[in-house]
């Protein structure tokens, strides 16, 4: 800024006797930004593995309780319990993994008290969560209900903070075993099968609400626990420790250093929260100085997957313990006159341009990003999906989650980018952001963001070692910023056919990113 003063002044001074003048105005900012691609078709990379579209459901707010869960006596259109609508939806997605029963709200869950008959189970207090009352209504069993239903598979969170290891090697014995008293409590409590596990947490957020632990305490923690995390032999069981807090990588350090032997896979965890904890946001009235925090904020993501990933790298080099990216996503305030524990907030088109980018960066590092978690699922935080009894909608986040399914066990593509700058006061960044998947269906899927909210860009892609005769494609963007999806309007942004991108002679293509969008093309 101080530059510019200085370059303006500048521009003022005159020769002695010149008459006065005006300086000359600032040349406009061009009105497409220029960008190159470079996708190495030649040069396949590792798998864009499906749990990178892992959803999160948590006892929370609204969450399970009306937003999966009416109950079989509901008006509700729904299945044993749960709403119709919202499956369906999930199911579009092709959800592979849910997370559950947090969260927070798992390391004061007591997975007894989630069995047997429903009208006997008792009603506890969320603590973590708005202080409201708790029914135990969804325990194991109706989770792994919905889990079958959505045809997802379950990823269950242990209660490490207020549990213990008992308590967490009976929860996985009564949810596996074939025989014994557990499997016949669980026969007679209605699924005589042994329940699939393939995914248990070891606690949840260790450095907070999970225990206040310190890492080499947690670390210690984490290998008790592992121990007793058992199943029938010949059943597969993935274990995944506790991680960090964002930039926390002595947590990282500790945690593979002590404990790599004991799990398979270790976690993280990054909001983005624009003015942060405690001075938050909205999340519809905001000024493009906020988006373009929010923006800023989101890129860090790649920071920190290199930075947490160059120290797995060192103890790990063979990558046999993946990152699980299995909290991330939006966090404003909550929207007015909704309750302040339910993290209930909007979900825009800003939000939908966060989920692009996010998903971009974890191709870049998607030979130790394995899994990651969208929070959450239904009604809590950067949703897939608001209700409100009876309606249902699709925000716009979910959309990018639609337009982004070829990538699910892709093969990515290397890929470089040489963007233009997007600035907006204090902020700079580059504006478009790309990944690329040679997809399961044989088709290459390009993904492509524009942060710029101002500026279409117009993108020069190379395409090395590919032969393509045709290009197709998706946009989803809005006249707006703050544009969303509520049950009036529920199809405000949402994805339509995309006519901007050409072949051109010499492998190229041509694509004119319009501002503010998601863009997902196929090349034929």
């Amino acid at each position: 800024m101080r530059g510019m003063m200085a370059c303006a002044a500048a521009a003022l001074m005159l020769p002695a006797g010149a008459g006065a003048q005006t300086a000359p105005p600032a040349a406009p900012a061009p009105a497409v930004s220029q960008a190159s691609i470079a996708i190495r078709g030649d040069q396949p990379g590792p798998t864009y593995d499906k749990r990178i579209f892992t959803q999160f459901a948590e006892h929370l707010g609204n969450g399970i309780y009306g937003g999966l869960w009416v109950g079989p006596k509901s008006k509700i259109p729904n299945t044993r319990g749960f709403r119709n609508d919202v499956v369906a939806a999930l199911k579009e997605l092709a959800v592979p993994v849910i997370r559950w029963p947090g969260g927070c709200f798992a390391d004061e869950y007591h997975w007894r008290e989630g069995i047997g008959p429903q009208a006997k189970r008792p009603v506890k207090i969320n603590t973590h969560w708005g202080g409201v009352t708790e029914p135990n209504t969804v325990g194991t069993h109706e989770f792994m209900d919905v889990t079958d239903q959505i045809g997802a598979v379950a990823y269950v969170s242990g209660n490490v903070g207020a549990g213990s290891p008992r308590e967490t090697a009976e929860w996985l014995e009564y949810m596996t075993a074939t025989e014994g008293s557990l499997a016949e409590e669980r026969a007679r409590n209605g699924h005589k099968a042994p329940f699939k596990v393939p995914y248990f947490g070891i606690g949840n957020e260790l450095w907070g609400c999970g225990g206040t632990m310190r890492a080499e305490y947690a670390a210690d923690e984490t290998r008790r626990y592992a121990t007793f995390a058992k199943v029938p032999r010949g059943t597969p069981l993935t274990k995944i420790a506790s991680g960090a807090n964002g930039a926390d990588t002595n947590w990282t350090e500790v945690m593979m250093r002590e404990t790599r032997r004991q799990v398979n896979g270790l976690s993280l965890h990054y909001y983005t929260v624009p003015g942060g904890f405690g001075t938050m946001k909205s999340s519809t009235d905001f000024n493009e100085a906020d988006w373009a925090e929010t923006m800023s904020l989101t890129l860090k993501m790649e920071d920190l997957l290199t930075r947490h990933g160059a120290i797995m790298d060192r103890y790990d080099p063979e990558k046999k313990v993946f990152l699980a990216v299995d909290e991330w996503g939006t966090w404003y305030h909550d929207d007015p006159g909704t309750h302040p524990g339910f993290l209930r907030m909007q979900n825009t088109l800003r939000d939908a341009v966060v989920a692009g980018i996010n998903l971009n960066i974890f191709a870049a590092h998607a030979d130790r990003v394995k899994m990651t978690a969208i929070a959450q699922m239904v009604n809590v935080l950067q949703a897939m999906i608001f209700t409100d009894g009876p309606r249902m909608v699709r925000t716009p986040t979910y959309w990018v989650f639609h337009m982004y399914k070829p990538y699910m066990d892709g093969t990515v593509l290397p890929i470089s980018v040489s963007s233009p700058t997007y600035t907006q006061g204090k902020y700079a960044m580059p504006s478009v952001s790309a990944s690329a998947v040679r997809g399961t269906d044989g088709l290459v899927h390009v993904g492509l963001t524009n942060l710029d909210p101002n500026r279409p860009a117009e993108v020069s892609v190379s395409l090395a070692g590919l032969t393509t005769g045709s290009v197709s494609g998706q946009v989803l963007t809005a006249p707006t910023m703050n544009a969303l999806n509520d049950f009036d309007t529920p199809d405000t942004v949402r994805p339509v056919a995309f006519t901007g991108a050409r072949m051109a002679a010499g492998g190229t293509m041509t694509v004119t990113l319009p501002a503010k969008s998601v863009v997902m093309l196929q090349l034929r």
